[in-house]
């Protein structure tokens, strides 16, 4: 490797591991996961093939979502019952989201679109949350309520998404837990973490086989997220969440709109 090559390379990892940095750091303040951050700057910053993207980013949450967990499981924040439910239904789910993801990984506008919507899905929830749950009182438990039969449901529904776009820890577990099980809040995101590492395992042992995965980059991006996280997560206390949710679901909203027209083939 010459000078310059090496030079660049010490430049994109430094620049990856800034990104994780942010992408940590939102998603502590917010309790989203680094995901939703990392995929779309992996994609639209760093001009990475949407494939690519996505197999880097499951593959860096790896990192993450196991520090966090760590961080949970010291402060009894984990729900172990509901852990194991999901880990599961959640593992299954990833294989066959995997194997879609291989059948499509060819179909760009598809995944496009499919990203566009889930972003879309982000965007609404932190508005939402932002200007209309100000005020809610936060429910107290120690436990995320619901049958077996439910969570294995919804653990593998979240699986196969997880496989397919490579999101699905805070992004998907953390709003289920609390607006269809009604679980409380710190549970809800301390039992979220634990439970998503299996599907990110398997969907980075896949995306790693089909050969879609920067490691390099999912490392810098991975030890970005664990610093940051810790970072964000200290900043809660005070800020305003309401105005940062807002802030961010307007960020998304945008997101989305450029996948989706960019799947549709205009440029925003």
């Amino acid at each position: 490797m010459g000078g310059g090559e090496g030079f660049r390379l010490f430049v994109k990892v430094l620049l990856l591991l800034v990104t994780g940095l942010a992408a940590g750091f939102i998603g502590g303040l917010l309790g989203i996961g680094g995901c939703v951050i990392m995929l779309p700057a992996l994609y639209f910053l760093f001009n990475y093939p949407l494939p690519l993207a996505i197999g880097t980013t499951i593959t860096a949450v790896i990192l993450t979502a196991t520090s966090g967990a760590i961080a949970h499981l010291r402060i009894k924040n984990v729900d172990f019952s509901t852990v194991k439910i999901i880990s599961l239904s959640g593992a299954a789910g990833a294989v066959v989201g995997s194997l879609v993801f291989a059948y499509i990984i060819g179909r760009l506008r598809l995944l496009k679109a499919i990203l566009g919507f889930a972003f879309l899905y982000v965007a609404v929830r932190m508005v939402y949350e932002g200007f209309f749950r100000r005020h809610v009182k936060a429910k107290e438990g120690k436990e995320v309520p619901g049958s077996t039969a439910v969570k294995g449901i919804l653990g593998f529904c979240i699986g196969v998404l997880t496989g397919i776009i490579g999101l699905g820890g805070g992004y998907a577990l953390v709003p289920s837990f609390i607006y269809l099980l009604d679980a409380p809040v710190k549970i809800a995101v301390g039992t979220s973490l634990p439970s998503f590492i299996s599907m990110a395992v398997i969907s980075g042992a896949f995306k790693l086989y089909q050969g879609v995965v920067d490691l390099v980059a999912a490392a810098a991006l991975g030890v970005g997220t664990i610093v940051g996280a810790q970072v964000g997560a200290g900043v809660v206390p005070k800020a305003p969440s309401w105005a940062i949710k807002a802030l961010f679901g307007v960020v998304f909203l945008y997101v989305s709109l450029k996948f989706v027209l960019s799947a549709l083939g205009f440029t925003i």
